[in-house]
């Protein structure tokens, strides 16, 4: 997905995306950050210092071809992937389509990417201990998140997952276990039950001292999410990020509205406050959650933290509202914070849960 340019959007979404993301990586490597440092925004999630609460989500930057122009925009924290062990080329073309009377998109890409190892060849590390010799140099305070997933004919997804975790850990602030994309057959089954704790177990094991996050789907039943938040709790999962696309089709306008797919943007906004609002109730606060989908706007932010979120990520408001929005969004979210008299954003966490 492409961000806001009318020449691009005359172009298929995928290959716009792809252009921009080329483009993006060719300025990350002299361009000039285009949102200061802020005290108020600095939080720390999962032992994490984070320099602000605003995050990209995986599915932008899938092969980690543009971190650093992703940070210069003004993201606290880069999340690339998913990520599997075996490259793969994801569903048939197109898998992509834009909804722009909804300010939504709806895609089935399946997973593709080029393979963990060759993404890992493109990250900047920080220097951790235990990491493997050769390990890129320091990011500094800027975060990076590594997405795993399995690959789609894997006969052993939970090996696929303990893969990605073993290989990423050493080169990444924090990993997320992806089973919640539609686009993958079958792979929202391990969302629940005995498959779900085999798979955290697992990757718990194999994570050492990274933390590890668990990202969830929308679309669950009230038993689903008290069985998740029960599994992350018995697991010691580091935080949760909620939540994934929708296979659901809330009111949608746009001519592209039925094709099959996850749904992102502004019409999931309402579900995301909700699962929310769920996952805080389920987990009693006891793990940190992350807030994902139809983010847009400071105000928006400052809602989702107020709800008991500690971070947010966006992706699909890149697409309608451009490259400018994560430096809008971080002054907006100061302004709103000193306005209520918080000193740091921290404060403002679940102060209206």
């Amino acid at each position: 997905m492409a961000f806001y340019h009318p020449i691009l959007f005359r172009l298929d979404a995928e290959r716009a995306h792809t252009l921009t993301i080329a483009a993006l990586g060719a300025w990350g490597k002299a361009g000039t950050p285009l949102a200061p440092s802020v005290p108020r925004l600095a939080t720390t999630v999962a032992g994490i210092a984070f320099p602000n609460p605003v995050g990209l989500a995986a599915g932008v930057d899938k092969d980690g071809r543009a971190i650093d122009s992703f940070f210069g925009l003004g993201f606290g924290s880069v999340e690339i992937g998913t990520l599997t062990p075996v490259p793969q080329p994801g569903n048939p073309k197109p898998r992509i389509f834009r909804l722009p009377e909804d300010r939504a998109v709806i895609n089935r890409l399946g997973f593709n990417n080029g393979g963990l190892d060759a993404a890992l060849s493109r990250v900047c590390s920080p220097a951790k201990a235990g990491a493997q010799a050769g390990s890129p140099p320091s990011r500094g305070n800027k975060v990076l998140g590594i997405n795993v997933g399995a690959n789609k004919d894997a006969s052993d997804r939970t090996a696929d997952y303990v893969h990605g975790v073993t290989r990423a850990a050493p080169h990444a602030d924090y990993i997320t276990i992806n089973i919640s994309s539609p686009n993958t057959p079958g792979l929202r089954d391990l969302q629940h039950g005995a498959a779900l704790r085999d798979l955290l177990a697992a990757c718990t094991t194999a994570k050492g001292t990274t933390p590890i996050f668990l990202k969830v789907a929308p679309d669950l039943e009230p038993a689903d999410i008290d069985d998740i938040a029960r599994a992350a709790l018995d697991n010691r999962i580091d935080a949760l990020i909620v939540n994934n696309t929708t296979i659901s089709r809330p009111g949608l306008r746009s001519a592209n509205a039925k094709e099959t797919g996850g749904l992102s943007g502004a019409p999931l906004a309402p579900l995301a406050r909700q699962r929310l609002s769920d996952f805080r109730k389920a987990t009693g606060a006891a793990i940190p959650l992350i807030s994902v989908g139809g983010v847009d706007s400071g105000a928006e932010a400052y809602a989702r933290l107020r709800a008991g979120a500690s971070l947010v990520q966006l992706y699909t408001a890149l697409v309608y509202e451009g490259p400018g929005l994560p430096a809008r969004i971080l002054r907006e979210l100061d302004a709103l914070l000193k306005r209520d008299g918080f000193t740091t954003v921290g404060d403002a966490v679940g102060v209206d849960a």
